[in-house]
């Protein structure tokens, strides 16, 4: 058990690369418009390895189908009712309408950009389930990491349930924000893991003022993904009314929620740079600190390219999954500054 318990770092530290590459693999997703590249949750088109051919979806003589298997016929998803081997004529006995939702599309490249999310949401499912049986080896020690730790598999198992809602509702643009923070509270869980799990002896001054700035940073931060969740939202329906071609007219009469965003972030950066002058000039150490701001930088300037230069490639996955980045960035330094304030060195 001794052995075992020490796995619980390197796993708390797999689980949250695995999820933070289930977020980029999730912006990949939006940026492709592959949502529904997957009709059916968990499955994909009734299968444990999604088809690469349009051909493998469709109606064929003498083809033996399994329970559950799915095709596209007259621009409708049939699910097949039994093991079966079909005859010269299709027999509609043999199939059920699937009652979800009637999208009936198939495009290879949109199937595997969501199958790939989909796997990397399993591994990610897998290493939390791992990562709380090893954390039961600290219960008589550490009782909050197995608290969290299993806290973080019901959390995950939520999310994987978000996840089939979305595709359900052939992406509602709520619960697409939803998922999203999800995602987030679950990097937030993994963080304190790690952070709670490092025996390492680190150099920190704790600077009242710093902490004090940092209390404010955090929840405009989330303010400002949440108004970023609407400006993504008014997109997305300029998108599908205007088309992928016109990404030069998608902000050109925005919602004023999208001035607000924008402003937001100026006082953000101001916010940021006044708390790394303070952690550079006064060698207070929290790196992170720093990391942030460069991350912020980054958000800004994708942010400027998608409204100036009409959503260039790329630039739309970038900014989503540096608002992730950011996110871990900052609450990893609240955590550093809150252990400072109680162990570290006044400045």
């Amino acid at each position: 058990m001794k052995r075992i318990k020490h796995w619980y770092r390197p796993l708390a530290k797999t689980s949250l690369i695995l999820v933070y590459l289930v977020i980029l693999a999730g912006a990949v997703v939006r940026m492709t418009g592959s949502g529904m590249g997957c009709p059916d949750w968990p499955r994909c088109f009734g299968y444990l390895i999604p088809p690469t051919e349009e051909s493998e979806l469709l109606w064929t003589p003498g083809k033996t189908y399994t329970e559950g298997q799915v095709i596209i016929r007259d621009e409708a998803l049939l699910v097949a009712q039994s093991k079966f081997t079909s005859t010269s004529d299709f027999s509609p006995d043999n199939w059920a309408p699937y009652t979800r939702h009637d999208y009936a599309v198939f495009n290879a490249t949109h199937t595997w950009i969501e199958y790939i999310n989909r796997l990397l949401g399993a591994l990610a499912g897998l290493a939390m389930l791992l990562l709380a049986l090893v954390s039961v080896g600290w219960w008589k020690t550490h009782k909050s990491r197995v608290i969290v730790s299993w806290l973080g598999v019901l959390a995950i198992g939520f999310q994987a349930w978000l996840g089939a809602t979305v595709v359900y509702s052939v992406l509602e643009p709520v619960k697409i924000t939803l998922h999203m923070f999800m995602a987030l509270v679950i990097v937030g869980m993994l963080l304190w893991m790690v952070h709670s799990s490092d025996t390492q002896a680190r150099k920190y001054r704790y600077d009242r003022t710093t902490f004090r700035l940092w209390w404010v940073v955090i929840p405009l931060s989330m303010l400002q993904i949440l108004m970023g969740t609407q400006v993504r939202q008014y997109i997305d329906q300029q998108a599908k009314v205007m088309g992928l071609e016109a990404r030069a007219f998608w902000l050109q009469n925005p919602e004023v929620i999208f001035y607000v965003h924008r402003s937001f972030s100026v006082l953000l950066l101001l916010l940021h740079l006044w708390a790394a002058y303070r952690v550079y000039s006064m060698h207070l150490g929290f790196n992170k600190i720093l990391a942030s701001l460069l991350v912020l930088l980054g958000l800004i300037f994708t942010g400027i390219a998608m409204n100036y230069f009409a959503f260039p490639w790329g630039s739309q996955a970038t900014h989503l999954f540096l608002a992730a980045v950011l996110f871990g960035f900052q609450w990893y330094a609240f955590m550093e500054l809150k252990s400072a304030s109680q162990t570290g060195i006044s400045s």
